[in-house]
């Protein structure tokens, strides 16, 4: 009996794979959420003040940040099907690490496991989105980003479930997570195999490349980058801090509070979906002005906000910031499109290190001034969007082939 040939077609879209890279994204992203969602047991236990907090983050997202870019550029010329596996195993080993830590040390040496395995990942799973995307690059990159946001938002709420009433060493109970990714991963590692080797025996398909020169490609990068830094450090004065400013302006508990980063992080998940979507129609310029702008008038209002306001405001930002990022990252991959990989991890890799940044500075800040502060001046950073005006619109740019 012959067997049967895989046959790739890069016009449709395949919604299994995409499916199941959303599933393996909310697993990743649920495992590294679960750092700051930790915050308030590691500072009590450990006796942190929020300098320390910072630097928690900051080695996280370092380990997450510089590695993505040479693992991006190293798989745009030697795919590696399997690696998002093995990236797993280090988030793996992190979350044993991040449960039997007894110390400041290895607590910063767990983090950095599971961002070093973070590193691994989001490079080629995000070549993964493209590849099975049909065409909808930005519906793919959205759909593949909800997986990641909602993965983010489930971590304070398990965490308040599971390890708040029980202790640290209840976040073992996150390797199901990881054991189920694997199981994902090694599917998708299957099809990915088969579309290299599909893609072998193909004629070599022509890039579109835009008609831009290297100035105004490489100023329209810029750009892209200083959007993602006023948005990156805005969300990580969030993640990292905002259970800490509810209770201490408000009173709330330790659970009460992660209810109120639960509503940031999952209004980040929607708006993620419905900005890719919507990016594929409007035009990716006009979704990343509107979405970093449009937060402005919400983040100034956030310091002055009661209780019910806060959930109702939070909500609002991370819905319209998040809309932009899948824009991002597909409107720099249509600039360098012979350069996915080394693209995406850029992307991620300057978000993520930015997030570690901006966290440990805005904890240094919160120990010599206020939390209350940090949200005063970090308010104003969605100004920044108003650069996106000089981006090149790509709709109207001619393209030639290559």
């Amino acid at each position: 009996m012959q067997k049967a040939t895989f046959a790739y077609d890069s016009t449709k879209t395949a919604y299994p794979i995409l499916l199941a890279i959303c599933l393996a994204h909310l697993s990743n992203d649920l495992i590294q959420a679960i750092i700051p969602a930790s915050y308030p047991i590691l500072k009590e236990n450990f006796h942190l003040n929020y300098a320390q907090i910072g630097v928690i983050t900051l080695c996280f997202q370092l380990a997450s940040s510089l590695l993505q870019p040479v693992v991006g550029a190293y798989t745009d010329k030697h795919p590696q099907p399997y690696s998002q596996i093995i990236g797993m195993m280090f988030s793996f080993f992190g979350v044993i690490a991040l449960a039997y830590a007894n110390n400041y040390a290895s607590v910063l040496f767990s983090v950095t496991m599971v961002g070093i395995g973070s590193s691994i990942f989001h490079p080629e799973s995000s070549r993964v989105a493209y590849l099975s995307s049909g065409g909808k690059r930005s519906l793919a990159q959205s759909i593949f980003q909800i997986g990641g946001n909602t993965g983010a938002a489930l971590a304070p709420l398990l965490l308040a479930w599971v390890v708040l009433p029980n202790g640290q060493k209840y976040i073992i109970w996150f390797l199901a997570v990881v054991v189920i990714a694997q199981l994902i991963l090694g599917y998708i590692a299957t099809w990915y195999k088969k579309v290299l080797h599909a893609q072998r025996g193909q004629a070599k398909k022509a890039i579109r490349i835009p008609d831009l020169s290297s100035s105004r490609v490489a100023l329209a990068i810029g750009i892209l980058l200083l959007l993602i830094f006023s948005k990156y450090i805005y969300i990580a004065s969030i993640t990292s801090y905002l259970q800490f400013y509810m209770m201490q302006k408000f009173g709330i508990t330790e659970v009460g509070a992660q209810v109120y980063l639960f509503y940031f992080l999952i209004a980040i998940a929607l708006g993620t979906l419905i900005g890719g979507a919507l990016g594929d129609v409007l035009g990716r310029k006009y979704i990343i002005w509107l979405s970093v702008l449009g937060c402005a008038p919400f983040t100034l209002l956030l310091p002055f906000a009661n209780l019910f306001w806060t959930a109702i405001l939070v909500s609002i930002i991370g819905f319209i910031m998040a809309s932009a990022f899948p824009s991002i990252l597909v409107y720099a991959q249509e600039l360098l499109p012979k350069k996915i990989g080394m693209v995406s991890g850029l992307f991620y890799g300057f978000a993520f290190g930015m997030g570690g940044i901006g966290a440990a500075m805005l904890g240094w800040w919160a120990d010599q001034t206020s939390l209350t502060n940090i949200y005063n001046v970090c308010s104003y950073l969605p100004l920044i969007g108003i650069i996106a005006y000089f981006l090149p619109n790509m709709k109207k740019i001619k393209f030639r082939t290559e």
